[in-house]
């Protein structure tokens, strides 16, 4: 190299490592006037001089990096020990800089003396072993976060025979129970390894223009439907397509052309599937929602629409709910048939307004599809009909998601959400009250409400109950069988009621939580329930040396406003202002739930870690920033105003708008230290852990706008569910890391995986094929939340041969 061009490298390295000295000297004295560490202003006087040096091509510039280094190892160790990812911001650009500092063409620019060079390039082995320690420490970690609690459980019940509805996969969680756990034991811990693609199918349904822009969402997360040979799935366009189980080819498609261009998010996580014997034209249907707010009946063995069912197959779902602009309201979510009903909630574009649509449930009579009851909480009572020109309460909780039912009980569980708007609630009548955020058990012949548990008290969080309750048999202190089920919440506790009466089996307290500052009119609950008689599954609170980010600089940055935001714990009070929100509405367990193995009375659950930021601004402000418009409200004749994004709730009917985001670095990167995302396994007996550990990749991360990224075993985020089989295989796609995982039921081990061609967030299924392998089924389709690859492929793996 010439001495020019050495000249010239050595005048931008200098350059470099000044502006990094110069960042640190600046931030860092922002941190310590927020009342953070004052380390980065050291840090950064050392490695400005060190810049300073090399541009004034001083030797010296070398040494005093090094030594500022060898300090900035010692300060990380004293905060965040041998965890390797925690090093990772705070060290290894550094490290990656010193390396450069210690090649050939820098040192021989700056060193005349050959002993001195020699000396210098030595000490980059420094930079080296410490880049190599930070990853080994980063794996050694992640090993130590594999952690056994306990013993797995002796098996407490035998499955029932596999039979040909055993079969079938006919519900999200297989039966109503909602358990997720097959009886199959085909695939095993020993071979799964040898499990290879057995068919592809490829809806045609792909993302659109826009559809990805703004916050708005295009999500393929539907879980198949298993009935007797076929498959049944709906796209995030709502079309319905029957395939045959076993060879993946088409039997029908049908689309209904339903307008999906108000629809901020667009998905279709399952249909339902109803057999009434003495109906001659449908005795099989097929029953699925369109994005425009229409129940649909399909013949599922010709795709055709069921003319008697409703009008001509249609039943609208906006009856009787007054004003409904586009796109706020649809079901994503599967009905739940059970009995001659079919019970289905609804999907409200909340935290618009208040007065919203209702939150009302209503089930339809199996066969003819006309109204059977409802359940509307702000009548008395609550499945009293509606008289002539009467409309549904507005702006009730809604049950938006799966729910499960008991059918010797006769009980349907329905998760319900908040009132509108969210993150305020002065306005909240005693009913929105009484049952936000609460599971509620309805006779499902008549809508009678049997019990409600709420789990949050007056929710300005959006601590929404995002999924029916798993049902599971109990033994008592005596070896009794009780009727339970275990509630997931996207705050991460996990609620073991009776569900019977709605008692708690564990012990349920109340404790005190943060009441100040909040919004003006507000008036936060002094306590919140916790159940501290079942393992808690939320993450620790946050502290400033939580930060994290891609390089020193943004975690850096992430520290300052750790120390602006307010935060307060999980129940931090919504406020003026910009508060850190962990959880947030995406919660520790979302839409997707939890499985459970019956025979063990074990539960495993994939959760997710991801703070969120929470500006609360007035109206005003909002409007005259352009995240808003005016609106004169519902009545008025004039459209509803979408605001700039979906992160921004406008709130119209209050003074008071919110804009809740991640929290996320200005390269993407999470502004909180890994683990990002975790499996674990529950003893629902002992109600002990028996095992967590950290799960997927940052493979497809995406922090440089790429999906190619390193794949450090950080965990990561998840967004889907997992499927238990008898055999002791737990599956899961989920991961924002492309992958669909085996791991070992007993010991959490990961024991196969394969690449996905896009993102897995969905819930797989598995099944006998009429060639007698056992397939496992999942829609790798991708998550416009998690920024995972879209696609449209529903993939399948079996054995090569049969066992």
């Amino acid at each position: 190299m010439s001495d020019k061009r050495k000249s010239v490298l050595t005048f931008i390295t200098g350059l470099i490592v000044s502006v990094c000295g110069l960042l640190f000297l600046i931030l860092g004295g922002w941190l310590a006037a927020e009342g953070g560490t004052a380390w980065y202003l050291l840090a950064g006087v050392g490695y400005f001089a060190a810049g300073v040096l090399i541009l004034l091509r001083r030797v010296a510039g070398l040494w005093v990096y090094l030594l500022t280094f060898i300090a900035s190892v010692v300060w990380a160790l004293s905060e965040v020990g041998l965890d390797g990812w925690q090093l990772m911001p705070r060290l290894f650009a550094l490290a990656l800089l010193g390396i450069w500092l210690s090649l050939p063409w820098i040192v021989r620019s700056l060193a005349s003396r050959q002993r001195e060079r020699r000396a210098v390039m030595a000490s980059g082995l420094v930079y080296v072993l410490v880049t190599g320690a930070i990853f080994y420490s980063g794996w050694r970690v992640t090993d130590a976060r594999f952690v056994t609690h306990a013993p797995f459980p002796a098996q407490q019940a035998t499955p029932a025979a596999t039979s040909s509805q055993d079969n079938d996969w006919r519900y999200y969680g297989k039966t109503p129970a909602g358990e997720r756990f097959s009886p199959l034991a085909q695939i095993t811990p020993a071979n799964v390894a040898e499990l290879k693609p057995a068919w592809r199918y490829n809806t045609g349904d792909v993302m659109r223009k826009g559809e990805d822009k703004a916050g708005r969402e295009f999500s393929f997360e539907v879980t198949p439907m298993k009935v007797g040979d076929n498959l049944y799935i709906c796209t995030p366009h709502r079309e319905v397509i029957a395939l045959d189980a076993t060879s993946g080819k088409q039997l029908w498609k049908f689309d209904p052309h339903s307008n999906t261009a108000a629809n901020e998010y667009l998905a279709c996580r399952g249909v339902a599937y109803s057999r009434v014997d003495d109906d001659a034209e449908c005795p099989e249907k097929i029953i699925s929602t369109t994005a425009d707010a229409r129940m649909v009946a399909l013949n599922a063995r010709t795709g055709e629409t069921c003319q008697h069912f409703g009008n001509q197959g249609y039943v609208s779902l906006t009856d009787h709910m007054g004003e409904v602009p586009p796109g706020f309201h649809f079901i994503t979510s599967q009905p739940m048939v059970m009995d001659g009903r079919i019970v289905l909630g609804g999907w409200i574009y909340d935290n618009q307004s208040t007065g919203e649509p209702s939150g009302v449930v209503r089930a339809y009579d199996e066969k003819s599809g006309q109204l059977a009851w409802v359940w509307d909480m702000g009548r008395n009572p609550a499945n009293a009909p509606l008289k002539p020109g009467e409309t549904y309460t507005r702006g009730t909780p809604n049950g938006w998601r799966t729910y499960t039912a008991d059918a010797a009980l006769g009980l349907v569980y329905i998760p319900l959400g908040n009132a509108t708007p969210d993150y305020y609630g002065a306005q909240r009548r005693p009913f929105d009250e009484k049952y936000a955020s609460s599971l509620v058990a309805l006779d499902i012949h008549t809508g009678e409400e049997r019990w409600h548990f709420q789990t949050v008290h007056h929710d300005v969080w959006d601590f929404d109950l995002p999924i029916g309750p798993t049902l599971v048999d109990l033994p008592d202190e005596n070896g009794t069988l009780t009727p339970a089920l275990v509630q997931t919440t996207k705050m991460g506790q996990l609620f073991l009621l009776d569900r019977r009466t709605g008692k708690p089996l564990a012990s349920v307290e109340e404790k005190a939580v943060p009441t100040s500052p909040s919004l003006p009119g507000e008036r936060l609950s002094a306590t919140q329930p916790f159940s501290t008689g079942m393992p808690d599954l939320s993450p620790p609170p946050l502290k400033e040396t939580d930060a994290w980010g891609a390089t020193p600089f943004d975690q850096l940055w992430c520290r300052i406003q750790f120390h602006r935001y307010r935060y307060q714990g999980k129940f931090t009070p919504p406020a003026a202002g910009t508060s850190i929100a962990y959880p947030a509405f995406d919660g520790v367990m979302d839409w997707y739930g939890a499985s459970v193995d019956p025979a063990h009375k074990v539960l495993i659950a994939n959760t997710s870690y991801i703070p969120f930021t929470m500006q609360m601004m007035t109206s005003q402000q909002a409007t005259d920033q352009g995240l808003m418009k005016p609106w004169r409200g519902w009545g008025s004749g004039q459209p509803y105003p979408k605001p700039k994004e979906f992160a921004v709730g406008p709130q119209y009917g209050t003074a008071w708008a919110a804009v809740v985001k991640p929290w996320l670095t200005a390269l993407g990167a999470p502004c909180s230290a890994p683990p990002w995302g975790k499996v674990y396994a529950i003893d629902l007996t002992s109600r002990k852990i028996i095992w967590e550990r950290p799960a997927g990749t940052t493979r497809d991360m995406n922090i440089f706008g790429t999906h190619t990224n390193a794949p450090l075993p950080t965990g990561i985020f998840m967004m889907g569910g997992n499927i238990i089989t008898r055999s002791g295989l737990i599956f899961m796609g989920a991961t924002a890391d492309d992958y669909l995982r085996a791991f070992d039921e007993k010991t959490g081990r990961e024991l196969w995986r394969t690449r996905l061609p896009a993102g897995g967030q969905a819930t797989p299924v598995t099944y006998l094929g009429k060639d007698g392998r056992q397939y496992v089924v999942i829609a790798a389709g991708g998550h416009g939340g998690l920024g995972t690859r879209s696609g449209d492929a529903l993939m399948a793996w079996a054995l090569p041969t049969r066992p």
